[in-house]
């Protein structure tokens, strides 16, 4: 288990010389952790990736691996193991000499090359297929021999790019839990590249959350959906209302703010890092779930249900406020409002975030 760190790496591609980096990052990956690479397609995540694998030459900045700088060394020479999106498996090769490839190009003994690849596809539950085709496998079963090809040759790094992404829903929920447990396992230092919010919540020690070429907020799952940095962290990590509020006072780690001139006063959480003065305006990150449908006489807020959304465990509401809208999320044994009818809104203050304007 290695730590790896980018210091101050940025890629700029000549054709765009005169636009902002493609990615620029400053950031430390601790030893044996699953860390993963957030953000919509475009915000550099894969690039970033490659320039770690060695597949692409940062603009500047430098990359290490533990103590040792890797900045220009070839990527056969890192000590990586990769997952790519199509799992480049050799297709007239059986499933054990795929995962058996690594090593015959290290030139391992035979006999230690065949109990290396057994306990491989062991690990990611595909004992006994060893002899079949690469044609003959589903797509989640291909998944894991690129898997068990990527580890079984014992990376200093594993790195995974978006290896789910064409897989069914249902498929992706087993083999995500599958790549994480085998991380674990192993022990492997792991980075890995998704869009996919709930995939990234799901298997992370911290998650970088990446648009414009930057990171918004590192940090672990829970303290990135309940504490987001940015509005588009709160935006972009499920669903959140980003309402504009004026603070009337400032607290250690609270403020006193209201959406509205004669809206009541809200007393909410704030990082004590931020810098806000009363008279201010700012953002609060209320998620659905901190808002609660009351009767009108024991709500903060009031407006109209503009639209109802049955989602199965939960019923969510579009409400307008006057000034602005949100949505609320109730569980599904509670009667849902109508669209047209008025309603009351209590907030969870202890539920919200004051978030930088």
């Amino acid at each position: 288990m290695i730590p790896i760190r980018l210091d101050r790496v940025s890629k700029t591609y000549a054709a765009l010389a005169a636009a902002e980096p493609t990615i620029s990052a400053d950031l430390t990956i601790r030893a044996g952790e699953f860390f993963t690479l957030l953000g919509p397609s475009g915000c550099g995540k894969s690039t970033l990736l490659r320039m770690v694998a060695g597949f692409i030459a940062p603009t500047s900045g430098s990359i290490w691996f533990g103590d040792r700088e890797v900045t220009r060394l070839a990527p056969h020479k890192r000590g990586i193991g990769m997952v790519f999106q199509n799992y480049a498996l050799f297709p007239h090769l059986s499933v054990a000499e795929n995962v058996a490839y690594g090593l015959k190009m290290r030139r391992t003994a035979k006999d230690l090359r065949h109990a290396q690849v057994a306990s491989a596809l062991s690990m990611v539950g595909l004992d006994g297929l060893g002899d079949r085709s690469i044609d003959q496998l589903s797509g989640g079963q291909q998944q894991r021999v690129a898997l068990a090809r990527a580890v079984v040759i014992q990376p200093d790094l594993l790195l995974l790019d978006e290896p789910l992404s064409n897989l069914d829903a249902k498929l992706r929920e087993e083999t995500r839990t599958q790549i994480r447990e085998v991380q674990e396992r192993s022990g492997i230092t792991t980075v890995y590249v998704t869009h996919d919010q709930a995939e990234a919540m799901a298997v992370s020690d911290r998650i970088a959350v990446l648009a414009d070429g930057r990171a918004h907020q590192i940090d672990e799952p829970r303290l990135i959906y309940r504490r987001p940095a940015t509005s588009f962290v709160a935006r972009f990590i499920g669903r959140s209302n980003v309402l504009p509020v004026r603070v009337a006072a400032v607290g250690d780690d609270t403020a006193s703010v209201s959406l509205s001139e004669d809206g009541p006063a809200l007393t909410v959480p704030r990082s004590p890092a931020m810098t806000v003065a009363a008279g201010a305006t700012a953002q609060l990150s209320v998620r659905p779930q901190a808002l609660k449908l009351v009767a009108e006489s024991e709500a903060q807020l009031h407006g109209e249900v503009k639209r109802v959304e049955y989602l199965g465990a939960t019923v969510t509401a579009t409400v307008d406020l006057g000034t602005t809208t949100v949505v609320v999320s109730a569980p599904e044994r509670q009667t849902a409002p109508q669209p047209g009818e008025r309603v009351g809104l209590a907030v969870d203050e202890n539920d919200t975030w004051l978030i930088p304007q």
